[in-house]
């Protein structure tokens, strides 16, 4: 049998571009203007910005246009018509017109003068367009639909502005800055790629922070002094909610951005686990009563073992990490490592439940106390010192986490502590979920209901007056 040699095999070609996004400098350089409506206004506004010297060519400008004029100095208004001639040592042409017939004979000028150009609205012709800007200069990030839909265009833009922390100009304008000292260092390519990774690392873990000299000073020492061979990872517990990914924290998608691995429980959706950055590895680590599970002590020591590899380590944890999430033997293990710890709180389970189901947990006039039990003991069973005078209260809203396989004996002992049987109860699985259930019923019958429905996912139960309203339909949650 012939033996497989290694083989090589080149990157994939580009696949086709709708257009070329390129970004122009205009410091400094003339730019052509055409129209003085309120939509050139946006644009001599956006042009000023780089710097550009605008000149603005209408006849009657508008009050928008007149006080861009009045507020920018390098946009000067000229009150007549743009001509052929006005367009020579341009560095771009925009404009900003009446009719078809207008913006052809201002594109074919701008052309003759060998200037690109953009006509507003009329894609025909333009030879560049302007696209949705997510601004954090120096790093500037153009979207582009082709003109197809602009809103899908604001939308992912909307979207990107969320992720990127506004801090991040302070950090790139810090790199322009510092780049003239490592370049001085005359490091060989492969040390000042190390360099600019911890910086970049750096920037996103302080991106609320004012860059300083001293993270200058300490990026170099650790290069120079090959600490930049030592692994300096962390840990991030961070809660995903109850299961609707649009539910995460800008913090929460923020570090899963930015994780090297994802280590998630069966409780968290598959689309948010999706959240993470492409190429962060997911690790499945759930922790389900009465099925095979991996132990807390096996997780704590891969949190351990992966941050000391130099890893970004994000632990997803259902709803938020500090309630019933068993937040605290993990932080314990990663603080005595010695490795950095971040939490990252989420949406508990029960606001969730009580969003999607349309309920106030706390009433007016209904509801004095709103509270939140577990009833699954270390040993698997309902905890014996459980409040029972306080959860019978019937100015209370009580929310019972990890609490399916005990609830008949939980009701049964309400029961005998006095709560009215017709108490409103409901118990939610897979609150927010596209395939979210509920099972609305007095108190006295839900259990069998809830054995009837054979509840596999994650459940709360939900008891009390103030859950007698009207629900809301369910709906899909995208």
């Amino acid at each position: 049998m012939t033996k497989r040699q290694p083989d090589s095999a080149p990157p994939a070609r580009l696949g086709a571009l709708a257009t070329l996004p390129v970004f122009f400098r205009l410091a400094g350089r003339k730019v052509v203007l055409a129209g003085g409506g309120d939509g050139a206004a946006w644009k001599a506004e956006l042009l000023a910005a780089t710097g550009a010297q605008v000149l603005v060519f209408c006849a009657e400008p508008t009050d928008k246009m007149r006080a861009t004029v009045s507020d920018l100095a390098n946009v000067e208004w000229i009150a007549r018509a743009w001509s052929a001639a006005d367009l020579a040592d341009a560095s771009l042409a925009i404009g900003d017109v009446e009719s078809d017939e207008e913006a052809q004979a201002f594109r074919d000028a701008a052309r003759a003068s060998g200037v690109p150009v953009n006509v507003v609205d009329r894609p025909a012709f333009c030879d560049f367009q302007f696209g949705s800007i997510v601004e954090r200069s120096p790093v500037v990030i153009g979207i582009s639909t082709d003109g197809a839909a602009p809103v899908f265009g604001q939308e992912i833009r909307a979207r990107i502005e969320t992720i990127l922390p506004q801090g991040l100009r302070l950090w790139a304008q810090a790199a322009k800055n510092w780049r003239p000292a490592v370049l001085a260092k005359k490091f060989d390519f492969r040390t000042r790629r190390t360099f600019w990774e911890r910086f970049t690392a750096l920037a996103f873990s302080k991106a609320d922070d004012q860059p300083q000299e001293t993270d200058l000073h300490d990026l170099l020492a650790q290069i120079e002094t090959g600490g930049a061979d030592l692994p300096r990872g962390s840990v991030a517990l961070v809660g995903a909610g109850p299961g609707d990914p649009d539910l995460l924290t800008v913090k929460a998608v923020r570090a899963l951005q930015s994780a090297d691995v994802v280590l998630y429980d069966d409780l968290v959706s598959p689309r948010t686990v999706n959240a993470a950055r492409r190429e962060a590895t997911r690790i499945a680590v759930g922790k389900r009563g009465y099925k095979p599970s991996c132990t807390q002590e096996d997780i704590t020591a891969m949190l351990v073992s992966l941050a000391r590899e130099g890893k970004r380590v994000v632990r997803l944890k259902g709803g938020d990490p500090m309630i019933f999430g068993r937040a605290g033997e993990e932080i314990a293990g990663v603080v005595q490592a010695g490795i950095p710890i971040e939490i990252i709180p989420g949406v508990t389970a029960a606001s969730g439940a009580a969003a999607s189901l349309g309920l106030s947990l706390t009433e007016r006039d209904v509801a004095r106390r709103l509270q939140f039990i577990t009833a699954h003991g270390r040993n698997g069973k309902l905890p014996d010192d459980l409040a029972l005078s306080a959860l019978t209260d019937p100015r209370a809203t009580t929310v019972v986490y990890m609490g399916v396989k005990t609830l008949p004996l939980l009701i049964e002992r309400l029961l005998a502590e006095g709560i009215d049987p017709a108490t409103p109860a409901i118990a939610v699985e897979r609150a927010t979920w596209p395939d979210e259930r509920r099972i609305a019923a007095p108190l006295s019958s839900l259990s069998a209901q809830v054995a009837q429905a054979q509840i596999e996912g994650p459940c709360l139960v939900l008891i009390g007056a103030a859950l007698g309203g009207n629900l809301l339909p369910l709906r899909s949650h995208k």
